[in-house]
């Protein structure tokens, strides 16, 4: 225990005591500069100027246009060079789509395979469109179920309303 206390204080009186810096001239030994510091100076200095290194870097980085030059990230422009053109495939695609059922719809024509009273250039536009299956379109069990409750519900409303004598025509015939 007394070897652990002097190893402390060994080290504590070695970060706080006091050295001098001193540079000289070499060829005549002239004192250019001298600074007087600890070593526990020396640490907090160098810590704080690894941290403020840090952060200009980083902030340097982030806020020019550095940062495409690091591997994974992409510049502004090319971001939104990709947007509009994943736009543009998108309705380029439609395009092409209403297209081919033009197309397709003309050639049945010319062949004769299509009465021309049934042509028409909106069931083209329609054919083109995104349909929803039927089986989607239908009501689950327990929507069905709860339908089914309301209808009851509406239909006792209704019955009490039959039930109970009209207040308005009452009043009326009072007055």
């Amino acid at each position: 225990m007394l070897k652990t206390k002097l190893k402390k204080l060994k080290i504590k009186e070695n970060l706080f005591n006091k050295r001098r810096l001193i540079i000289l001239n070499e060829d005549t030994f002239e004192e250019t500069f001298s600074l007087k510091l600890t070593l526990m100076n020396v640490f907090v200095f160098a810590t704080l100027g690894a941290i403020i290194i840090t952060f200009v870097t980083t902030f340097i980085i982030a806020f020019t246009t550095l940062r495409e030059f690091i591997p994974g990230y992409s510049s502004t422009k090319l971001k939104k060079d990709a947007t509009e053109l994943a736009l543009k495939s998108d309705s380029l695609t439609i395009a092409l789509k209403k297209n081919e059922v033009y197309i397709l719809s003309i050639k049945k024509v010319l062949t004769g395979k299509l009465d021309y009273a049934k042509f028409n250039k909106d069931s083209i536009i329609a054919a083109t469109e995104l349909t929803i299956k039927p089986e989607k379109l239908k009501a689950s069990e327990e929507e069905l179920e709860l339908r089914d409750q309301i209808l009851e519900e509406e239909k006792n409303v209704q019955l009490n309303k039959a039930f109970t004598p009209e207040e308005g025509n009452s009043k009326k015939s009072k007055k």
